[in-house]
């Protein structure tokens, strides 16, 4: 079986239509004809996420459709080396047929029948080698009295500037976060949504400049939504530390957030405004576009990490008690930050990997270890590109503890924000995450930590 430092290195006179096999994640093509895919080496963070690099991906043409799922495969079948292709393409994989069983069948019948009606106790998935239950009184006791936490989602159908403009109706918010035990939301606005689109790869990018005043007027409309929809639905809207602990009593709650600091257009005097109009509380830094305040990791970099401006809003957010989230920020973003804050930095939603693309939102774990370093939390994403079911993605949960320590994970649903499906489609799958994570070894204490307790200190340090 060739593995793909192994294809890296095969000599250029290759014999052409040699049979192997070789291992790698299923890159699904939109509107591909059936057995046209790729494979590449690491599992991608969206739909998009296809590598640039040549060396990290096989053009596959299969015998018959293979039904991948979104694990890890084995491929059979006949391979050639490309030289000058016009699509860029170096290895291609002729006749492919799939060896055994995908490594990781998605999620979505048992998720489903998760959603569909209440358990006594939960089943986790097959990626964990062998089928475990956790009983659901189990599952909910370790989170009993905790002001579980969300810290970066989009629920609710708040985004998008046609329901904005439209007054769209609003999707079930509070029902869902009661019938799972969800206390807290982080509830981000989206504010570069009129200059981004998604391209046919299925990549979100920025496509033209915003024109002045823009955004803010955007943001401003954006934030209104947020705050309609707490006021339909019964929403709390946190704005202290005393209001997040006391969370899980008073009922579902939402901190006010924004992905992006695009609506300020470099005038500081914008943080303060928000923070007392619209009660804002956590502010991520850029987004999908680099911004006056800094670089994105899906963009080539212009302003070599954090700007000037971007130090002065993260020194207001400081002074005036707003979480800041480094979220979408590259490493030398990240880096510049951490010397500039005074309080935990927060990156909402992500996940590790061992080898970060040049476009990835995944980070590495030099990455992730200056958010710790600060005191600060990051929470993991469920794209099942990624992380097929709860026991997976409980899995990487697992894998961040080991790189940082437990006391800097959380939970970042990015609900309702992914172009990929999500292993964690609702508020009502938080007991199964919960089994999830117990019977990965955690102990009752430390899912309290993971889905509550860790971004709650932030929160009260971020604004003391």
């Amino acid at each position: 079986m060739l593995t793909f430092d192994q294809l890296r290195r095969l000599p250029a006179d290759w014999p052409q239509g040699r049979g192997v096999e070789i291992e790698g994640w299923p890159y699904p093509f939109p509107d591909a004809p059936p057995g046209y895919m790729a494979l590449v080496d690491e599992p991608g963070c969206c739909q998009g996420c296809l590598p640039r690099e040549a060396e990290r991906r096989v053009e596959v043409f299969a015998a018959a459709p293979i039904p991948a799922g979104s694990g890890k495969l084995r491929l059979a079948g006949e391979l050639h080396l490309l030289e000058a292709d016009p699509a860029g393409w170096r290895y291609q994989l002729r006749n492919a047929r799939l060896v055994g069983a995908p490594a990781a069948p998605g999620f979505f019948a048992s998720r489903r029948a998760l959603m569909a009606a209440p358990l006594a106790c939960i089943a986790l998935g097959a990626t964990s080698g062998c089928a475990q239950t956790v009983p659901e009184t189990e599952a909910r006791a370790a989170l009993a009295g905790l002001p579980t936490i969300d810290i970066h989602s989009h629920a609710g159908r708040i985004l998008g500037a046609s329901r904005i403009a439209s007054h769209a109706p609003f999707a079930p918010v509070a029902a869902p976060m009661r019938e799972g035990g969800m206390a807290v939301l982080c509830l981000a606005i989206v504010a570069d949504t009129p200059t981004h689109h998604v391209t046919p790869d299925q990549r979100i990018r920025p496509f033209r400049d915003p024109d002045p005043g823009e955004l803010y007027a955007y943001g401003q409309a954006s934030f209104q939504r947020v705050h309609d929809l707490a006021r339909e639905q019964g929403l709390r809207i946190v704005a202290d530390a005393a209001g997040l602990a006391a969370a899980r009593s008073d009922g579902p709650s939402i901190i006010v957030s924004s992905e992006g600091g695009d609506f300020l257009e470099g005038q500081i005097g914008r943080v303060a405004e928000a923070h007392a109009r619209w009660t804002l509380r956590h502010l991520q830094l850029t987004h999908y576009r680099p911004n006056e305040l800094g670089d994105i990791q899906t963009e080539p970099p212009v302003h070599g990490g954090l700007t000037a401006f971007g130090a002065e809003v993260i020194r207001a957010c400081n002074r005036l008690g707003i979480v800041v989230d480094v979220a979408h920020g590259t490493y030398d973003l990240v880096k510049a930050a951490a010397g500039v804050t005074t309080k935990p930095l927060v990156l909402s939603h992500t996940s590790l990997t061992g080898r970060p693309g040049p476009r990835s939102r995944q980070i590495s774990r030099e990455h992730a270890q200056v958010i710790a370093g600060t005191g600060g939390v990051i929470g993991i994403w469920p794209p099942v590109t990624i992380y097929p079911d709860l026991t997976a993605m409980a899995a990487g949960i697992a894998r961040m503890v080991d790189a940082i320590g437990i006391d800097h994970v959380a939970l970042g649903s990015d609900m309702n924000g992914l172009l990929s499906p999500s292993a964690f489609a609702s508020y009502r799958a938080l007991p199964a995450l919960s089994a999830a994570l117990l019977a990965r070894g955690f102990q009752p204490p430390e899912v309290g930590k993971l889905l509550a307790g860790n971004y709650l200190r932030v929160f009260t340090q971020s604004l003391a």
